[in-house]
């Protein structure tokens, strides 16, 4: 439950993943009876915002899966035929919120895995607040007033820590208000970001973010640490993080792959990386090893892939297509017994994640389908690169016999001498270590493996 920004009306929220549900009490009026705007109707997603003298609604109604905002005055809500198109659907462009002032509207979209801050005033005309990098993310802050032409929002990139804004929506100025402080000292004019598009096999263009130092010379492969998850929609967004920087700083190129399976590119982004679709979220992942190889950024056997959880799946995955690619794998509660554990509705946590997967126990093709791709059941005798798994023994999700028994099978049926190694953290469950220095202390371990992972690779055969 929440209040409008406008004051107007109180609004009860109800909602799961392919589901939602407003109801809407009069402000003046906060112990009348809640009026329901639109029942729930499997498929249809819709969230409400109100500009003073009409409601503006995100949703996906009538097909626009990448939502689009409809606008409806206040007495005819509850009527579905009233609402009228504003913004429309565009496909790769994901509305992902709206939030209504007195004299304009804001809405966030996501495009080619950046975000986007549009700006529409009272005349109906509209702009987007200006950037400057190839690869960036940003949000809505605070903003809480509803009389006023200030919007606060944050920037952050691989390169620049996030900074804190004021923005004047009606003369489209800007003043800086506050910057992320890195206590050891940081320039992000020693750091480059660059957003390339690699092939997928059926011809998606798929994002890929770039960090590098200055002094790290473009077209001469470098080793690299490359990241992806693809998973439940969620977008791996190109922030700023200065753990990142320890690697770059080492002559390392940092890249993140935006696969299907998340968002960046729209909810059909998603949708193109789950359930019966599932296998682009590996083939996205190995054809932008391909490309950063063909473009000179890295060599095969100079890169290390990196994930966790259902990103995990994914390390798993891309180790058993293709390993030639990789000199060191990272899997981090790595969901690697796919099959077994979505057989096993025992497990509480089954049931709700049929329908990312698929329910092998009802559904013949779902069971194949899962069977093809998981990893523990794809091990084969082949030249596995070194790999570094690390589970949590109270891990509720993703349950610390998985890293153990993948390991376990890795090293049966490994032909190489390439070391496979497990680390279960007694202390830890999904989330990893606690505490800011414990966490430093694994991000560490993570990135002195990849190092040796890397320079181990490049040892020439005695």
């Amino acid at each position: 439950m929440s209040a409008a920004r406008s004051g107007k009306w109180i609004v009860i929220s109800t909602n799961d993943h392919d589901t939602s549900e407003n109801w809407i009490i009069p402000g003046v009026d906060p112990e009348a009876s809640p009026m329901c705007v639109a029942r729930r109707e499997k498929g249809l997603m819709y969230e409400l915002s109100h500009g003073g003298d009409r409601f503006v609604i995100r949703t996906n109604a009538d097909g626009a899966t990448d939502f689009k905002l409809m606008t409806v005055a206040d007495e005819a809500v509850g009527d579905r035929s009233a609402w009228r198109e504003h913004v429309p659907y565009r496909a790769g462009h994901y509305i992902t919120g709206a939030i209504c002032f007195a004299g304009h509207l804001v809405w966030t979209e996501r495009v080619n895995a950046n975000i986007v801050i549009a700006i529409e005033d009272k005349a109906g005309e509209r702009h987007q607040i200006a950037t400057d990098e190839d690869a960036y993310t940003l949000s809505l802050d605070g903003s809480y007033e509803f009389e006023t032409t200030e919007l606060r929002y944050s920037y952050q990139s691989p390169t620049t820590p996030r900074q804190w804004f004021s923005y004047d929506m009606q003369d489209r100025t800007r003043h800086l208000l506050k910057m992320q402080d890195v206590p050891s000292g940081h320039d992000p004019e020693h750091y480059r970001t660059k957003r390339l598009m690699a092939k997928a096999p059926d011809g998606e263009l798929v994002p890929i973010t770039l960090l590098w130092h200055r002094d790290t010379p473009e077209g001469q492969p470098a080793p690299m640490l490359l990241y992806g998850y693809g998973s439940y929609g969620i977008s791996i967004d190109p922030t700023f993080s200065t753990r990142n920087l320890s690697l770059v700083d080492r002559g390392w190129v940092y890249a993140i792959a935006h696969i299907r399976g998340g968002s960046e590119k729209g909810w059909n982004w998603f949708l193109g990386g789950r359930g019966e679709h599932k296998t682009n979220t590996f083939t996205d992942f190995i054809a932008c090893a391909d490309h950063l190889i063909e473009q000179g950024w890295t060599d095969a056997g100079r890169i290390v892939a990196d994930g966790r959880s259902a990103g995990g799946m994914l390390m798993g995955a891309i180790t058993n297509m293709r390993p030639e690619l990789f000199a060191g794998v990272v899997a981090v509660v790595p969901f690697v017994d796919v099959l077994n554990t979505m057989s096993d509705d025992s497990l509480p946590l089954t049931p709700p994640e049929w329908p990312e997967w698929g329910n092998p126990l009802v559904d013949e093709k779902a069971y194949d389908r899962i069977a093809g791709y998981s990893p523990y059941d794809q091990i084969a005798a082949k030249p596995y690169p070194a790999v570094f798994a690390i589970g949590g023994l109270t891990d509720p999700r993703v349950t610390y016999w998985e890293p153990a028994k993948w390991i376990a099978k890795l090293r049966d049926y490994s032909v190489s001498d390439n070391p496979l190694l497990l680390r279960i953290n007694m202390e830890a469950g999904h989330g990893g270590a606690s505490g800011r220095f414990k966490a430093l202390d694994e991000a560490a371990l993570i990135h002195a493996f990849a190092i040796w992972a890397e320079a181990r690779d490049r040892q020439p055969e005695a």
